[in-house]
C-alpha cells in the first residue's frame, strides 16, 4: 500500500491515488488535535519571525505592528483589533510599514532549523509542507481594514502593488532559504480573498495585483519542480486557471460555495480539489449521532472522489467551551475518512 505521503503526491502529478488521502491542513485541522492515521503532510516552519501570540492570547502585535485580539466571540482565533487599523492612507504606506526587526535571512543556521523543525516527521511516510511569503490581500485588510482596503486597491493600485512587492522582497529570501533547506514536498501559499458568494475584487484586480505576487512565491518552488497548493476560502473558481499558470496543483479547502463538479471536470489531472466538507447538524449539534455524522462524510467522497482529482478536508470547529464534542464529532469524521476512504476505490 502507497504511503500517505506518495498518495497525495499523485494526485499533485495527476494521478489516480489508492485510496482518499486525508489533508489536515498539515497537522493543523481539526483544532480539536484529534488523530488521523492518515497525514499525507505535516507543516514544518523555520522559528525565525517572532509571534506576539499564543492559544488564547486576548491581544497582541504581530511584527508589522498590526494588534490583535481574541475572545470567546471569535473561538479565540485572534483577528485584527476593529477600529485600531495602522494604515489609513496607502500611499503613505512608506511611513507606517516598515521592514520588521528580524535578523536576515543568511545569519540564521538552516541546517538546525531544518533539522529540529523536521524532526517529528518521518519523511518515508509523511511529506513536509512548508509556508511561502504571506498573503498580501490579508495583509492589506490587516492594515487598513475591509473597506479602506478594498477601496485602495481600486483607488490606488499602484500605492498597493508597491507595498505587496516591499513585502514578497521582506519575505522572499526566508522562504527561498526554507524550500532550500527544509526540502518540502509541497510549499503552501495561503490568501483568503473571497466570500461565500463572490470574491471580494474583481477578476482584472486579482491578476494585476495578486497574481504577479503570487507567482513570484510559487517560481522558487516551480524552479525545483515542488508542487504548490494555494489555501483560498470563499467562491474563487473563477481564478482556477489563473492558479494553474503558476504551478498551483492543490487547492483547498474548496468549498460548496463553488462548482466542484464542474472544477474537477475542466481541471482534471490539472488541479487537485481538496476539501468539500460542510457539517451542518440536522439537530443541535451537541445531539448529533455518531452515525448521522460518518453518514455525512461517506456522502461526501461519494460525491466528490469518484475519478480520482480529490483529497478530504474538513471537520467540525466547535465552540470553544465545548471543545470536548468537537473532539468527538472530528474523531467520527477522521475515522470515517480513513476506513471508508481507504477502501473508496476498491469498489
Amino acid at each position: 500500500m502507497l504511503s500517505p505521503k506518495e498518495n497525495y503526491l499523485r494526485l499533485g502529478r495527476g494521478e489516480m491515488p489508492e485510496y482518499v488521502p486525508n489533508f489536515t491542513m498539515g497537522g493543523m485541522w481539526p483544532p480539536s488535535g484529534t488523530p488521523t492515521k492518515n497525514h499525507p503532510v505535516l507543516m514544518a516552519m523555520p522559528a525565525v519571525f517572532p509571534f506576539g501570540g499564543a492559544p488564547g492570547a486576548r491581544e497582541y502585535k504581530d511584527m508589522w505592528g498590526v494588534p490583535y485580539i481574541s475572545n470567546a466571540e471569535t473561538n479565540y482565533q485572534a483577528l485584527p483589533k476593529p477600529n485600531e487599523f495602522i494604515l489609513e492612507d496607502i500611499t503613505k504606506w512608506r511611513d507606517v510599514i516598515k521592514r520588521p526587526d528580524v535578523p536576515p535571512a543568511d545569519t540564521f543556521d538552516w541546517e538546525k532549523l531544518a533539522r529540529d523543525g523536521t524532526a517529528h516527521i518521518n519523511r518515508e511516510t509523511t511529506g513536509v509542507i512548508c509556508m511561502a511569503g504571506n498573503g498580501p490581500f490579508q495583509a492589506l485588510i490587516g492594515f487598513m481594514g475591509f473597506t479602506e482596503g478594498l477601496c485602495a486597491l481600486i483607488e490606488e493600485p499602484e500605492a498597493c502593488a508597491e507595498l505587496f512587492s516591499f513585502m514578497a522582497d521582506f519575505y522572499m529570501p526566508y522562504t527561498e532559504k526554507t524550500i532550500e533547506y527544509f526540502k518540502p514536498d509541497i510549499v503552501y501559499l495561503l490568501d483568503d480573498t473571497a466570500a461565500q458568494k463572490d470574491p471580494f475584487f474583481s477578476t482584472e484586480v486579482f491578476r494585476r495585483l495578486f497574481k504577479p505576487v503570487y507567482a513570484r512565491y510559487t517560481k522558487m518552488a516551480q524552479d525545483r519542480g515542488i508542487p504548490v497548493q494555494l489555501h483560498n476560502c470563499g467562491r474563487c473558481e473563477d481564478w482556477m486557471q489563473d492558479y494553474i499558470d503558476i504551478g498551483v496543483k492543490y487547492w483547498d479547502p474548496a468549498q460548496e460555495c463553488n462548482d466542484l463538479f464542474a472544477v474537477k471536470k475542466k481541471f482534471h489531472g490539472q488541479l487537485t480539489v481538496v476539501g468539500g466538507y460542510n457539517f451542518y447538524p440536522d439537530e443541535k449539534y451537541n445531539q448529533v449521532t455518531e452515525e448521522y455524522v460518518r453518514s455525512t462524510v461517506r456522502a461526501t467522497i461519494d460525491r466528490y472522489a469518484g475519478g480520482g482529482g480529490y483529497a478530504w478536508l474538513g471537520g467540525y470547529l466547535g465552540r470553544s467551551d465545548e471543545m470536548d464534542i468537537a473532539a468527538k464529532i472530528n474523531t467520527w469524521i477522521n475515522e470515517e475518512v480513513d476506513t471508508y476512504g481507504m477502501n473508496f476505490y476498491k469498489k
